[in-house]
C-alpha cells in the first residue's frame, strides 16, 4: 500500500535526498518549500518512478504561513504516515520575521512545534506513524530562559545550536503528552552532510561552509537511516539517533523539567502571535 510523508524543508539537502528515496520505492512524498522551481524539479524527477510528489509552497518562518499550511496538508491528506522535519535557514545577522520573532527561533523551532502537534490526528491513524525530527540532538549549548530568541548577543551558531536543544526538549514533552498514542517522536542527528547550507553568510562563514562541504558526506548518505525510522519506528515514545547509532535521552539534556518550561514559554509566545 502506497504510504504518505510529509517533509518540511524537502527540496533541499536531506529533505530532498529522503524525497526521492521515497518516491522512487513507490510512496507519496508532501515536499513543502519555498521555491517552486526546486519544488517542480522534484516532481519532474518522480515522473518515471512508481511514486510521486506533491509539492506545497510556504514561508515556514511565519507562523500564519505554518497553520494554514497544516490545514491544507491535514485537509488533503487525512492519514499520514511520517512527518520529517528538516527546514532551517542560517544567518550571520539576527533577523526578524514581520510577525516579531527572529528567523531561526520561529523556522528551525516553532514550526516544528505546529506541524508535531497539527499533523498528530492525521498521523495517528497510520499503523506506525512517526515524526523524525532533523535537528542534532544532544548538543549542550546553554540555554538562556530570559532570551530564547538571542536579543542580547547574536551569534548564528549559537542561536542554531540552542535551538536544536529547543528541538530536543519539543521532543520530550509531545513524548510525555502522547505516551499512549501510537505516534513515536524520533529525534536524529545527521553528522556533517553536504546539504545546500541555505542561509545568509558573511564572508568568514561562507569559507567555512565552503571547506565543510568538501569534507562532509553527501545528503544521500543520511537518507537510508531515516528511511529506517520511517519503516521501523522505534518501541518508544521518544528516542534519538546519530546516524544509526541510539544516543540517552535520559540525561539532563532531556530535563523534563526544562522541557515542561520551554513548552509553557513558547504556548505564551505563540497566543501572543495569535492575537
Amino acid at each position: 500500500m502506497t504510504k504518505t510523508f510529509v517533509i518540511t524543508g524537502g527540496t533541499d539537502g536531506i529533505g530532498a535526498a529522503v524525497a526521492r528515496a521515497l518516491f522512487s520505492r513507490g510512496d507519496h512524498v508532501v515536499v513543502i518549500g519555498t521555491d517552486p522551481k526546486k519544488g517542480d524539479r522534484l516532481i519532474r524527477e518522480s515522473a518515471n518512478a512508481s511514486g510521486s510528489v506533491a509539492f506545497v509552497q510556504a514561508d515556514l518562518s511565519l507562523m500564519s504561513s505554518t497553520e494554514r499550511t497544516v490545514r491544507d496538508v491535514i485537509k488533503a491528506y487525512p492519514r499520514i504516515d511520517g512527518l520529517v522535519l528538516c527546514a532551517r535557514y542560517f544567518r550571520t545577522h539576527r533577523s526578524v520575521t514581520s510577525e516579531g520573532f527572529e528567523d531561526n527561533f520561529a523556522l528551525f523551532y516553532l514550526s516544528r512545534v505546529l506541524f508535531s502537534y497539527g499533523l498528530l490526528g492525521a498521523l495517528e491513524r497510520s499503523d506506525s506513524p512517526v515524526i523524525v525530527n532533523v535537528a542534532g540532538p544532544g548538543h549542550d549549548t546553554p540555554i538562556d530562559w530570559e532570551d530564547l530568541q538571542s536579543a542580547k548577543q547574536y551569534d548564528g551558531v549559537n542561536a542554531m545550536f540552542v535551538t536544536g536543544r529547543f528541538n530536543d526538549l519539543l521532543g520530550v514533552t509531545f513524548a510525555e503528552r502522547h505516551a499512549e498514542s501510537p505516534v513515536r517522536y524520533v529525534l536524529f542527528h545527521p553528522g556533517t552532510t553536504s546539504t545546500s547550507f541555505a542561509g545568509e553568510f558573511d564572508a568568514p562563514t561562507a569559507a567555512y561552509i565552503e571547506l565543510q562541504k568538501a569534507r562532509a558526506k553527501p545528503a544521500a548518505d543520511v537518507a537510508p537511516p531515516i528511511i529506517r525510522l520511517l519503516d521501523e519506528p522505534p518501541k518508544e515514545p521518544l528516542s534519538a539517533f546519530n546516524m544509526y547509532t541510539e544516543l540517552s535521552v535520559r540525561n539532563h539534556l532531556f530535563s523534563p523539567q526544562s522541557a515542561a518550561r520551554l513548552a509553557e514559554m513558547t504556548a505564551e509566545l505563540l497566543e501572543l502571535d495569535a492575537k
